[in-house]
């Protein structure tokens, strides 16, 4: 099973290393990350080491940990479905195109603890409390 990983959900795991650090490197699905979030997370880098209290060298060693536990989607892949996830998207939250966009090219659902998400049918959307049932 494939699973998208919201890139909020990312960031945590990133700042305090708790439940969602743990989640990411224990889960025995596939979790997804669009690349195009790599670069939401180097423009969150400040706002990460201020919540965080990571050096910048602990920042890159700890997110480079991360990612082995991730599979990148190209974005090019994720681009063909860029039109059937607007059209899900369009009146809800357009910054999450790309998620839905991500999910529809893998054939997956979304971890994100986003409301908004809940608010479309076409994407199953867990939340951490959801992630943490499926491991019991």
């Amino acid at each position: 099973m494939n699973i998208v990983i919201d890139t909020n959900i990312f960031i945590s795991a990133l700042i305090r290393d708790g439940i969602t650090r743990d989640i990411i490197t224990n889960m025995p699905y596939n979790l997804i990350f669009p690349e195009f979030e790599l670069y939401e997370i180097k423009k969150h880098k400040d706002e990460i080491f201020a919540k965080s209290n990571l050096s910048e060298k602990e920042f890159n060693i700890l997110l480079l940990r991360l990612l082995n536990y991730v599979k990148i989607a190209p974005s090019d892949i994720i681009a063909k479905y860029q039109t059937p996830a607007f059209n899900i998207m369009e009146n809800i939250d357009k910054d999450d195109v790309l998620f839905i966009a991500t999910a529809l090219a893998f054939n997956c659902s979304i971890w994100s603890d986003d409301k908004h998400f809940k608010h479309q049918n076409v994407v199953k959307v867990l939340t951490t409390k959801e992630i943490i049932n499926l491991f019991k």
